[in-house]
């Protein structure tokens, strides 16, 4: 059975939410071609995991055999989330950009995910995973706008699920998304409209898998 870990970080519900709009859209299409698939959904705006503390982080790095008894308790968790991503056939992450970056909630996860040794760098037990990201933001951050260089999400993104995790990462991204609640925006609207539409027609094509990509292609 093949199944899809689903982490969700916005902190708005789905009908103010681009990135929680366009992941459900990849979900269904997900779903068209595994209809006996199983989603694991986190939604960390509702559960948020637990930040990384020093009973945590150095317990990664002990046989389980030697824990002390705060070092187990705090190391369950990562083990959870770790196995919850070994086990996944695929990734959908939902990383809208918070004040340039990402929610604190996804960080936290990340954190709890990324073990030196198992999951990440030379032994990775996720590489080669593939992991789409919507990376939803309210303005526009490419070449040649204002604020081109000022987007520490895909670079981030990349940088960990790529270069740490050895996963295969592709990104997503709706922008302009404050377009329709800033009126300083509306002038921006038509450009935001299209940024959806895109973004839509991309989850679709990529939740219906490789297959149907390189048909499209061609």
């Amino acid at each position: 059975m093949a199944t899809l870990l689903h982490i969700d970080s916005s902190v708005l519900p789905a009908a103010e939410s681009a990135s929680r709009q366009v992941a459900e859209t990849f979900r269904k299409a997900w779903l068209e071609q595994h209809p006996q698939g199983r989603i694991v959904h986190r939604d960390l705006a509702v559960s948020p995991v637990s930040h990384i503390d020093a009973a945590a982080q150095h317990a990664g790095y002990v046989d389980p055999a030697a824990h002390s008894a705060a070092q187990a308790a705090a190391f369950a968790e990562r083990r959870e989330l770790i196995e919850e991503l070994e086990a996944a056939d695929a990734v959908l992450v939902g990383a809208p950009m918070y004040n340039l970056s990402v929610p604190s909630s996804l960080k936290a996860w990340i954190d709890n995910v990324v073990l030196m040794g198992r999951t990440a760098m030379g032994a990775a037990t996720v590489a080669g995973k593939p992991v789409t990201v919507i990376a939803s933001r309210g303005g526009a951050y490419g070449p040649g706008t204002p604020r081109d260089g000022f987007d520490y999400v895909q670079n981030f993104l990349e940088g960990v699920f790529g270069m740490m995790l050895g996963m295969e990462v592709d990104f997503i991204v709706p922008e302009l998304t404050g377009a329709p609640v800033d009126p300083r925006m509306a002038e921006l609207l038509p450009l935001f409209e299209a940024s959806r539409e895109r973004a839509h027609s991309q989850a679709l094509l990529r939740g219906r898998g490789p297959a149907a990509r390189s048909a499209e292609a061609a």
